[in-house]
């Protein structure tokens, strides 16, 4: 299964709806990758609410995903983090240190527009 990619003015969004396995977070991961090249995307925000848990390897996907984009010279904000989430990301030392958050897409869009503009 896919996760949908859309695409608003020059970001990206991405709501995960579901729960990650290795096998669509690998799948993400190139989808992702190959949107922001064909999109010259500026910023993506990656909506994690429905996520309510990760595994070691989806939470060092997710931190690549991360730090790729950036790469690529897409700013990426993450949003609706839950808490076990945050807990797994920071016990497995994934570096989120410059990575910006908000509580939900709309804030992020909103931090992304920041961050892009300032």
């Amino acid at each position: 299964m896919r996760i949908p990619i859309l695409k608003f003015h020059d970001y990206l969004l991405i709501s995960i709806q579901m729960e990650l396995d290795d096998k669509t977070a690998l799948q993400f991961q190139e989808d992702l990758l190959n949107k922001i090249h064909d999109t010259d995307a500026k910023g993506v925000v990656i909506d994690l609410t429905s996520v309510e848990m990760v595994d070691s390897f989806i939470a060092k996907v997710l931190g690549d995903v991360v730090k790729m984009s950036n790469l690529m010279g897409a700013k990426v904000v993450l949003t609706g983090i839950q808490p076990p989430v945050a807990i797994t990301l920071i016990d497995l030392g994934i570096n989120m240190r410059n990575v910006p958050t908000s509580l939900d897409l709309e804030q992020g869009l909103d931090k992304l527009r920041l961050e892009l503009e300032g």
